[in-house]
């Protein structure tokens, strides 16, 4: 595993973090702001961690 692919898989991660704390009450702990903060975060290094890894391979 290169760390373009772990960079992608965390960014997944990231996302899937603020997706469920968005959708389930569960983590009240964590403010809405954080979990808004985690998705836009996790949506941009998911684009731009894929981008990097797909023009990689091409190569």
């Amino acid at each position: 595993m290169n760390s373009k692919t772990v960079g992608l898989i965390g960014s997944v991660f990231i996302t899937v973090v603020g997706l469920y704390r968005l959708f389930s009450e569960s983590l009240s702990s964590t403010p809405l702001f954080i979990a808004y903060l985690f998705i836009i975060t996790g949506f941009i290094g998911i684009c731009a961690n894929g981008i990097k890894l797909f023009k990689s391979k091409k190569i």
